[in-house]
């Protein structure tokens, strides 16, 4: 299973957004540093979260702000910003199965079933998680 690590450094941008964006003008190279990704990485992840109403991005003069309320931002919502298909990319099924064997050519149907459960769940769980709940655990660990 695979969410990629855009993710997670996407969401260690909205914090760091949330955090600094006030009292600094918050830029990809900026970003970059904090996160130990490439600028042209974080202008992509940021330039995704912008497209999705997530951001809003000063271009030119820099400075990013975060565009919405925290509890309107789920990690669903990130991760799908980030790469619009992962839940279908998230668990892969094998794709020469032979059609001559009963469980070969009946496999994919029946890992379908199991898989979208997982998918459904995932999709659930990732609902709940909002921005809002990871700013408070940062505070709560930091």
């Amino acid at each position: 299973m695979h969410i990629s690590t855009k993710c997670s450094v996407a969401i260690h941008c909205l914090v760091f957004i949330y955090e600094y964006g006030e009292c600094k003008k918050v830029t990809s190279e900026l970003l970059s540093l904090s996160t130990g990704s490439n600028p042209v990485t974080i202008r992509n992840i940021l330039s995704a979260l912008k497209k999705d109403g997530i951001l809003s991005i000063k271009f030119g003069t820099g400075g990013t702000t975060i565009n919405c309320p925290l509890n309107e931002i789920t990690l669903y919502r990130i991760c799908k910003a980030i790469e619009p298909d992962f839940l279908s990319k998230l668990i892969g099924i094998h794709a020469l199965p032979s059609p001559l064997c009963p469980v070969g050519k009946n496999i994919h149907n029946v890992l379908d079933c199991s898989y979208q459960k997982i998918r459904d769940d995932l999709y659930d769980s990732l609902q709940k998680i909002t921005m809002e709940n990871i700013i408070a655990d940062y505070h709560n660990l930091y």
